[in-house]
């Protein structure tokens, strides 16, 4: 609704209608308005003026009251109807009210209008944010329940990438450098990193991904951005950038957060085939229960935005609708996998954020971020793990892995390094070899979420029985809510699919700090 109200006025007396604006203007409202007597005039009014408020006497000699209160649900069904006549007497304000109207007042006592008035607008606006908040939720179940689908999917297709390009490698080392085979190869393995690149992405909307949050200045990151930005956008577009100086920090992964930058940059870019300006602004706003978005999830307090704006063509309410949703483009066949902003939508989530999108069809689109605060100073990026050699070594993994693919590629890896392997298909057959098997186990490989018993229970009930042992998790499918009680300091995890020179040198990590911890 609009600041000032449109305010549509059915009478047969200028005069009357004029004693009425003077009386909604006393008591503080400000509006436009248009006043009609026929029939067509009122149905012409209606679809032309777009009325907040419809005032109507209720017997005029070209048009009786109740026939204006048909003709305006039939045009205008939301739109609140008050009747205000001398001639109406109690059965007539039953009858009325009974036939749609909002309310009614009798003319000697226009001073009661403003109050009638106000409390009419107030129901349509409750009634309204009711609604607004109905729809967000239901497309808050519909979005979880697609990225519960997009989760799954991507926990198999994991397994089978992982199976696929594990042994393309191998079949690759077979072959000698510059064998015409090699290239082939290559290209297979190309593809499985492209196809695990969307798995990854269909992971992090679903918010199934491992990440590694930590604190951050999103100023930092926007600024660190600033060059690659400008190259992705070309130079027939303006980026321009207005950043918080005392803007506040948040928690959440400094990789996916950079993604959700170039995700909406290029969103942006592709919105202004012909040029246009680009937008990203910072700043700590405080969100209360009136002023958060909506999204089921946030909470009012401190938060950080980051808005990315673009003057582009903009978008409809049918494609605001979908916006989110893993696949859906509205870019022509081959530009795009419609990942981009479910990518962005998922990472918001993750990080206990919530986004807004302002858009009309000719009007650009802002997409606005909000992220918590957090009290806590910066902590310093990590450095890469130093590479390794060819990792060979003696000693005994036992493989619990539920993917048939997948456990039989990582026993033949390992064996051809010289590790001695014991495989299991799922926890418990992997209790059993552990009570059974007379030798020591130095290392546990093992799946997050199996059939019956899974990664985590495994390992508890493992370590009472043999506490040498060390774990190293895996999984194509990892909640982090599940993973809150694994992924501790000192607990290694590969997520599927994973090249094999990363599984032997993790092993092999692993199986070093276990040799250099100290003897007590």
């Amino acid at each position: 609704m609009t600041e000032e109200l449109r305010i549509l006025f059915v009478d047969d007396s200028p005069e009357d209608v004029e004693l009425q604006q003077r009386e909604l203007r006393h008591g503080g409202l400000s509006f436009v308005s248009k006043r009609v007597e026929q029939r067509d005039d009122l149905a012409m009014a209606l679809r032309d003026l777009k009325p907040d408020l419809v005032i109507s006497d209720y017997s005029m000699p070209e048009l009786d009251g109740l026939t204006a209160l048909k003709v305006t649900r039939e045009i205008c069904p939301e739109v609140p109807f008050i009747f205000v006549s001398g001639t109406i007497g109690e059965e007539r304000a039953i009858e009325s009210l009974k036939s749609g109207a909002t309310d009614y007042v009798v003319k000697d006592r226009i001073a009661g209008l403003v109050v009638r008035v106000r409390r009419a607008l107030k129901e349509v606006m409750d009634r309204e944010q009711r609604r607004m908040l109905e729809e967000q939720f239901r497309q808050a179940q519909k979005m979880e329940a697609v990225g519960r689908l997009a989760g799954g999917v991507a926990h198999d297709f994991n397994n089978l990438l992982t199976v696929i390009m594990g042994y393309t490698e191998n079949i690759l080392a077979r072959f000698p450098p510059g064998d015409p085979m090699q290239e082939d190869l290559r290209e297979v393995l190309n593809a499985g990193q492209r196809a695990a690149s969307l798995t990854r992405q269909l992971l992090a909307f679903s918010r199934k991904q491992v990440t590694t949050p930590t604190v951050i200045n999103l100023n930092s990151a926007v600024a660190e951005m600033d060059k690659m930005l400008r190259r992705l956008i070309g130079e027939d577009i303006e980026l321009n950038t207005t950043l918080d100086s005392s803007l506040g920090r948040v928690k959440a992964d400094a990789t996916q957060i950079e993604q959700v930058i170039v995700n909406l940059a290029v969103n942006a870019r592709d919105a202004m085939p012909d040029g246009g300006k680009l937008t990203i602004e910072t700043a700590n706003v405080t969100l209360d229960e009136a002023l958060a978005p909506g999204q089921p999830g946030s909470k009012p307090g401190p938060h950080v935005m980051l808005s990315v704006t673009d003057t582009g063509h903009g978008m409809d309410a049918e494609t605001r609708a979908h916006l989110f949703e893993p696949f859906f483009t509205t870019k022509e066949q081959g530009k795009g996998t419609g990942l981009g902003l479910s990518t962005v939508y998922g990472i918001v989530q993750q990080c206990g954020g919530t986004i807004v999108v302002h858009s009309e069809p000719g009007l650009g689109a802002a997409f606005k971020l909000y992220l918590p605060c957090v009290d806590a100073a910066v902590e310093p990026a990590m450095a890469a793990a130093p590479a390794v050699g060819a990792a060979s070594g003696t000693e005994t993994i036992l493989v619990a892995e539920d993917s048939e693919g997948v456990r039989k590629l990582l026993s033949e890896v390992l064996r051809k390094r010289g590790y001695n392997v014991l495989a299991a298909g799922d926890g418990e057959e992997a209790l059993l070899i552990v009570e059974n098997y007379q030798g020591a186990i130095h290392l546990l490989i093992t799946d997050v979420i199996m059939p019956r018993v899974g990664g985590k229970e495994l390992a508890e009930r493992i370590a009472p029985i043999r506490p040498e042992t060390r774990v190293l998790y895996t999984s194509g499918y990892a909640d982090p809510a599940f993973l809150a009680g694994i992924l501790e300091p000192g607990v290694a995890y590969l997520q599927k699919p994973y090249p094999l020179e990363d599984l032997v040198r993790t092993v092999k990590d692993v199986l070093s700090a276990e040799k250099s911890r100290p003897t007590e």
